[in-house]
């Protein structure tokens, strides 16, 4: 698999090639998404050479306990002190944190030096609007409390999000400091501000949150309350975007667009085209998770971990080479 590269004449290209792709993309049902995710939800494999430690309860949703697991990087493997929380998929309507995408990807990760935390939320069954999102920044916040144990930097602190899970770590992104969606499900106190967000084929247009509510709230005014697009700034959190050109769920051109408006505003930001991929490629093409887990190495080393510019490029001289 070979990643498209993201200039931004090809990006605007690409964009214009797939607008009809774009929106699709914003028709999508949730139960649409479901069905996917439900094809996806093959037993998980096995976590390798990872250290773990399950089921381990981050807050309350509700009176529901909420769970969470931590992957650690291979023995003789030098920790890279970042944590990288991984929102699963399903549409809100399926799916947990044992899904064997995450995992293949935190092995992958892992092996390069990312510690993974993989955090279930509450479902659409299970709450309402904005418990999801509630439950991603009580994950945040416990992940930042327990950086000490589990060897990473406070300052260190990445979401990434997979389909419907993408919409949530894109949302957390954009809503650094925003005391509306911290909820109360666990370790108060606690920033729930994160560096950096990795989104995976998410649900990025605008009117994919209209999934989120039940028939009669799907109001324009709710939709975009919950759409991460409304919360596009200066000060969203610097982002990279993993998505498969073959994608025909959740098509190519909403990370495009998303890129290419954080782009226009400075906002530190990438985006890895993986020709011909699929929606939810990393369930079997570990190719392409390995095209995945370099290209987000190669971001997060650079903007967090041993941070380093590229050089400018002083252009060739007058009349010659």
């Amino acid at each position: 698999m070979i990643p498209s590269v993201a200039t931004k004449g090809g990006v605007e290209e690409m964009a214009r090639l797939t607008r009809r792709g774009f929106v699709k993309a914003s028709l999508i049902t949730a139960p649409a998404l479901a069905a996917v995710a439900a094809r996806a939800q093959r037993p998980p494999p096995d976590i390798g050479n990872l250290r773990a430690e399950k089921d381990i309860v981050f807050g309350k949703g509700g009176d529901m306990d909420l769970t969470l697991d931590v992957y650690h990087p291979p023995e003789g493997v030098t920790p890279k002190r970042l944590a990288i929380v991984h929102l699963f998929g399903g549409g809100f309507f399926v799916g947990n944190k044992n899904a064997g995408y995450i995992i293949n990807d935190a092995k992958a990760l892992g092996a390069r030096g990312y510690t993974s935390v993989s955090a279930n939320y509450r479902l659409q069954s299970q709450g309402s609007w904005p418990a999801q999102i509630n439950d991603v920044k009580a994950a945040i916040r416990w992940t930042r409390a327990n950086a000490g144990r589990l060897g990473v930097d406070t300052d260190k602190i990445v979401v990434a999000g997979y389909s419907a899970g993408g919409m949530l770590a894109l949302m957390a992104a954009g809503t650094n400091g925003n005391a509306k969606f911290e909820g109360t499900g666990g370790t108060p106190g606690v920033s729930s501000d994160v560096n950096a967000c990795i989104g995976v084929y998410p649900l990025a247009s605008a009117e994919t949150a209209k999934g989120l509510f039940p028939e009669g709230q799907a109001t324009p005014e709710n939709i975009a309350a919950a759409s991460p697009t409304s919360y596009i700034s200066k000060n969203f959190a610097p982002t990279i975007f993993i998505h498969g050109t073959g994608d025909t769920t959740v098509p190519l051109a909403s990370s495009i667009d998303f890129f290419n408006k954080l782009n226009a505003l400075g906002v530190p930001t990438a985006l890895t085209a993986i020709q011909g991929a699929a929606h939810a490629f990393d369930v079997a093409a570990l190719d392409a998770v390995e095209v995945m887990a370099q290209s987000v190495d190669l971001f997060l080393d650079r903007l967090l971990v041993n941070p380093k510019p590229y050089p400018t490029f002083g252009g060739g001289r007058r009349g010659g080479p």
